[in-house]
């Protein structure tokens, strides 16, 4: 529990500094700055592998699955390049519910902090049932490779409709509940109206982004489970990804429409993960095996659509 206890606590004085030093005042974050915070994110997540070897090489962790520090260290990565590249689709869902409610550049970091706040709450919980799932009925790992597989099958046949986050059944939910205004009062959720307390547009987003982080999550906690089912790996993968995800949206929500590859660089991806859950009682893949199909996977993705993008500009 202590090791539990202090990474939970690094990461909240990383947040608290996020929010309370680096950006107290709100401003645009520009490509350069979103450019360093991504690099700077990417760092830690991969330095953080150096930690996972040294505690499950001494020991100090609670180590289940018998995992060697190569192993635990493999699957660490793994597992967060599945996260970071799943969450490819997040960035997109989120300049939409941007657009949609016309939330300020300034204001965008701060909803997307708090929404950082809540995934992280509801990852945990989903990650903590899962692996509990996983551990206590075996077959749970068929329906989860089968989710996974019908999720790709779903985006490859799919038409890209433009998701409408105000015809959303959330929003129409908070309606019910909620006074809502469309007027903004600086970085605040709620602003007070003729004695009572409407949402803003920017609670509305930070609700709706919250609500569209589970149902990715519904993808990405499974995925992730087929790498392993060692909670302490599956957590900190997750956090840094999410962590990351920030940063990467003021980096890449201008730039994922040239990447129209990537799509199936995913569909790859679940499809290969739920392959893999489905056998895993039968056939013990490689470690090195998940993290090369990924790999070139996303390689694959983004050179097909850099030279996609060459051609329609030589046209």
């Amino acid at each position: 529990m202590l090791v539990w206890g202090t990474f939970i606590a690094v990461i909240l004085i990383f947040l608290a500094l996020d929010l309370g030093v680096f950006n107290r005042t709100p401003h645009i974050i520009s490509t350069k700055e979103a450019t360093k915070w991504t690099a700077i994110w990417v760092t830690i997540s991969f330095l953080f592998s150096g930690v996972i070897y040294w505690l499950y090489g001494s020991g100090l962790i609670a180590n289940a699955d018998n995992l060697t520090p190569n192993n635990a260290t493999i699957k660490y990565i793994t597992g967060y390049l599945i996260e970071l590249s799943l969450s490819v689709d997040n960035i997109f869902v989120i300049a939409v519910i941007f657009t949609s409610f016309k939330i300020p550049l300034k204001y965008q970091h701060r909803v997307l902090f708090w929404g950082i706040l809540g995934a992280i709450i509801f990852r945990a919980l989903m990650i903590f049932f899962g692996v509990i799932l996983i551990n206590k009925f075996s077959f749970t790992t068929y329906i989860f490779g089968a989710f996974l597989i019908f999720t790709a099958f779903k985006m490859l046949v799919s038409k890209d409709e433009e998701f409408q986050p105000k015809k959303s059944f959330v929003y129409r939910q908070i309606r019910k509940f909620v006074p809502i205004t469309s007027h903004m009062n600086g970085e605040h959720f709620f602003v007070k109206m003729k004695h009572i307390n409407a949402a803003t547009p920017l609670f509305i987003a930070l609700i709706i982004i919250e609500f569209t982080d589970i149902l990715f999550a519904l993808d990405s906690i499974p995925a992730i489970l087929a790498i392993t089912s060692d909670p302490f790996l599956v957590f900190t993968s997750n956090i840094f990804a999410i962590l990351g995800l920030r940063s990467m949206y003021f980096f890449l929500s201008n730039m994922l429409a040239k990447f129209d590859y990537l799509k199936y660089s995913l569909i790859a991806i679940l499809t290969f993960v739920g392959i893999k859950l489905i056998l895993a009682h039968h056939i013990k893949f490689a470690e090195w095996i998940s993290l090369l199909v990924i790999a070139v996977s996303l390689a694959a993705g983004i050179i097909a659509s850099i030279k996609a993008n060459k051609e329609e500009k030589a046209i």
